[in-house]
């Protein structure tokens, strides 16, 4: 799908977006920076650690995000203030594609008003942003039908645990979950007691990332062979099995998708003190493999929620219904993501007589 966005406009600072002096100042007094900066060069490193340029891109959207003028930004990191727009509008784009920013497009990432109205979706693409894993190539696009499938034998071809794989392929499509999402299911949110799986089953609270129950329905054939096999395979290796032959055999509240030798996948801290962040990197790494063995160009986490999305309007679904399902609160947050197509007004009106 090709996005209608092509050209990105930037749009300015101006007064009131946080610059006056004494919330700059406010500002360098509670991160320890002094509003007096010296000059470029060996002071400016005497005061700064240097990280690499892709950690610092990561600080300075946080920095931009939290209020803080290009300018100020600039200023406190040595860099021209045209180089910290650059910079951090370029790494917005970039966790668009990668990640997925909810209620943020490519064409949002330009303006810095739109990046700070959606800060806190930010922080959340950022704890499963790999800097080292970008493609310059990956945008997130509605995929084709034939797409997903051909990257399924793909998948079930090239990978070393080809059931476990190609369920975790097939679930984002399936139910738009996240990625953290995924590691923190349960067997028991995936099936019945008696074995049968759980078509109306519910994203808990402890689930989701922005900490609100939602609907959970599996109801993909393709996904239930999968996952079905792959759960199989974990009972004769009496991964995560259970008591008795109730929930097929394993622990209800076992994680639905355990590592190769039957481990957890550790769920992490991804933020300072205080901040209810947390990140899984095992299964975030298995997905960037999992995806290039499709090797569909433009295939990420996001893609597989824009599809489910485009799906979902086809079938006569609404932007509510939509961000009901994958946990996105405000409509026109959905609506910067994907909105919902208009039909021409003449196949409206076409012999309604």
């Amino acid at each position: 799908m090709t996005s209608p966005h092509a050209n990105l406009q930037v749009e300015c600072e101006g007064p009131g977006l946080g610059d006056g002096r004494f919330q700059v100042a406010e500002r360098g007094r509670r991160r320890g920076v002094s509003l007096h900066q010296p000059p470029r060069g060996a002071a400016m490193e005497q005061k700064f650690e240097k990280p690499d340029q892709r950690q610092q891109d990561i600080q300075l959207l946080r920095e931009v995000i939290d209020g803080d003028p290009y300018a100020t930004v600039a200023q406190r990191w040595g860099l021209s203030r045209s180089a910290v727009d650059r910079r951090v509008k370029a790494l917005a784009v970039q966790l668009t594609h990668a990640v997925g920013v909810d209620g943020l497009q490519e064409s949002g990432a330009a303006f810095v008003k739109r990046l700070r109205m959606h800060r806190d979706a930010i922080l959340q693409a950022l704890e499963h942003f790999d800097p080292g894993q970008v493609s310059s190539q990956r945008e997130a696009r509605v995929l084709a039908p034939g797409e997903v499938d051909l990257g399924a034998r793909r998948v079930r071809s090239r990978s070393t645990r080809p059931l476990h794989d190609l369920a975790l392929y097939y679930l984002p499509f399936a139910t738009g979950l996240r990625p953290l999402e995924v590691a923190r299911l349960e067997v028991c949110d995936y099936l019945l007691e008696d074995g049968s799986v759980r078509r109306d089953s519910r994203v808990r609270a402890d689930v989701a990332i922005n900490g609100k129950e939602r609907p959970l329905f599996f109801n993909h054939r393709r996904l239930d062979e999968a996952l079905g096999a792959y759960l199989e395979e974990r009972l004769r290796a009496s991964h995560g099995a259970g008591a008795d032959d109730r929930w097929r055999g394993l622990d209800p509240r076992s994680p639905l998708f355990l590592g190769a030798d039957g481990k957890v996948h550790p769920i992490t801290p991804n933020g300072g003190e205080g901040q209810n962040r947390y990140v899984c990197r095992p299964l975030l790494e298995i997905y960037r493999k999992i995806f290039r063995q499709a090797d569909i160009p433009g295939l990420c986490t996001q893609s597989a929620r824009l599809t489910l999305m485009s799906r979902m309007y086809g079938r006569g679904a609404d932007e509510d219904q939509v961000g009901l399902v994958l946990g996105i609160a405000d409509r026109s947050a959905v609506r910067e993501q994907l909105p919902r197509p208009r039909p021409e007004l003449t196949k409206v009106l076409e012999e309604l007589a």
